[in-house]
């Protein structure tokens, strides 16, 4: 059976990363769907408007099927414009904000970065700060400081720690080092020293060692490192070492990023600053 085929817009009068985020969870609910995503930021003209109109417009004639649009555009006069358009239109605006006006009976602010601009400067201060941080520990680069971490991701080569790292860091503001475990440690049979005063930061994270393999090949094909036997050995070394050492861990292999990000922070009871 042929998959279902929709484009889907993303029309905004800013960066656009909150319609994208909101689109993005949405549709992901709908599995048999082959999205076509069309990103237009930075909307600010009744003629870019227009333009995006003919474009969806374009759309729906050329594929005999009304094109998706989710919207964050502000400006009243610009969401009009978009909304003459033959598309099934989700506006954040309307669909989040004019109910929650009702229920308030406050009128909200409508303005374009609103959330951006009302951040405090040193909570701002410390995402770089944490961001610096986690750059700087990553994949087991220094052991220096590892106490100041918020928390140490530990697993094998290439099962998911730094972008986890990074995304915690950019996105909660918590230092994230992360610790690379190598045959040496399933050798000797205990944690790295570095890592032993600091149990309770400590996660875990482990992969498919089919997965591992596609991953490690793409580096360093036909290598050791990329072996099945050998993926296989160090996963489950990594496993049985996390688990005798009575540290929380999680195959990461078909999980996204936000929900080993939301796993890591629930294990250790986390809260973001």
């Amino acid at each position: 059976m042929a998959s279902v085929k929709r484009t889907v817009f993303f029309v905004s009068d800013s960066t656009g990363i909150t319609v994208e985020a909101l689109g993005h969870s949405l549709l992901s609910q709908f599995e048999g769907v082959d999205f076509t995503l069309v990103r237009r930021p930075f909307i600010d003209s009744e003629e870019e408007a227009r333009e995006i109109v003919a474009q969806i417009d374009a759309c729906r004639k050329a594929e005999g099927a009304r094109p998706i649009v989710f919207t964050t555009l502000v400006a009243t006069h610009l969401a009009e414009i978009v909304h003459l358009a033959d598309a099934f239109i989700i506006s954040y605006f309307e669909t989040f904000l004019a109910p929650l006006e009702n229920e308030l009976g406050v009128q909200s602010n409508h303005t374009v970065g609103r959330t951006h601009g009302s951040t405090d400067s040193s909570d701002y201060k410390k995402r770089i700060d944490a961001i610096n941080y986690t750059l700087a520990h990553d994949d087991g680069v220094t052991d220096r400081n590892l106490t100041e971490a918020d928390i140490v991701l530990i697993g094998v080569s290439r099962c998911g720690k730094t972008p986890t790292s990074l995304y915690l860091a950019m996105q909660f503001g918590l230092k994230v080092a992360n610790y690379p475990l190598i045959p040496e440690d399933f050798e000797r049979g205990e944690l790295p020293g570095s890592l032993r005063n600091i149990r309770s930061k400590l996660f875990g994270l482990t992969i498919l060692p089919e997965r591992l393999t596609q991953i490690r090949a793409e580096r360093r094909p036909n290598s050791h490192y990329a072996n099945i036997a050998n993926c296989r050995y160090e996963v489950q070394a990594a496993e049985r070492m996390m688990q005798r050492e009575g540290i929380h861990w999680l195959d990461s292999s078909r999980k996204s990023i936000e929900e080993i990000a939301t796993t890591v922070l629930q294990a250790l009871d986390l809260r973001p600053h």
